[in-house]
C-alpha cells in the first residue's frame, strides 16, 4: 500500500525532520509538514496532538513525530484512541511495530538517532505491512482499553 506521511516535530527535531522529509521526497512519497520549522522552544504536545488528529482524519496516512528523544512525542500521541505510536531506535523495531502492532505513527529522537539510521528506520516503517491475524485481536484490545 502507498501511504502519505504527515510529519511534525518540536525544536529538538527540526534538523532530523528536514533529513527525513528529503529522504521521503526522493522516494516520491507525499509529505505533509505540520511544523515546527524553528529551533525556538515549543511544546511537543501541540505537535503530537495535531499530527495524531491528522492521521486519524486521513485514510492511508502514517505519521512521523520527532522530538529530542522521541519519548515525549510517543507519550502524547498515544493519548489518542486509534493512534499506535512507536518509538523506534532501529529497523527491527520499526518492522515489528508495523507487522505486529499496526503502528501508524513512528517516533524518532532527533538528538539520539543519526540521519543515516533514521532514513533506514523510516524506510522500513513505510514499507512494512501489518500482518493481521492474531495481532489484530491485540490491536483491538489496545483500542478497547482507551475507551
Amino acid at each position: 500500500m502507498t501511504y502519505r506521511i504527515a510529519i511534525a516535530c518540536d525544536h529538538g527535531g527540526v534538523e532530523l525532520k528536514s533529513v527525513v522529509k528529503a529522504f521521503l521526497a526522493d522516494r516520491h512519497i507525499e509529505v505533509i509538514d505540520l511544523g515546527t520549522n524553528d529551533t525556538v522552544s515549543v511544546d511537543y504536545t501541540d505537535y503530537a496532538h495535531a499530527l495524531a488528529e491528522f492521521v486519524l482524519a486521513n485514510a492511508n496516512t502514517l505519521g512521523i513525530l520527532i522530538c529530542g528523544t522521541g519519548i515525549g512525542m510517543s507519550l502524547a500521541a498515544n493519548r489518542h484512541s486509534g493512534i499506535r505510536a512507536a518509538l523506534c531506535t532501529d529497523t527491527y523495531m520499526a518492522q515489528k511495530a508495523r507487522e505486529h502492532n499496526d503502528a501508524n505513527v513512528l517516533c524518532l529522537g532527533g538528538r539520539v538517532t543519526g540521519p543515516g539510521l533514521a532514513e533506514h528506520i523510516v524506510d522500513t516503517f513505510v514499507k512494512t505491512e501489518f500482518l493481521g491475524g492474531r495481532h489484530l485481536r491485540r490491536i483491538n484490545q489496545l483500542d478497547a482499553a482507551k475507551q
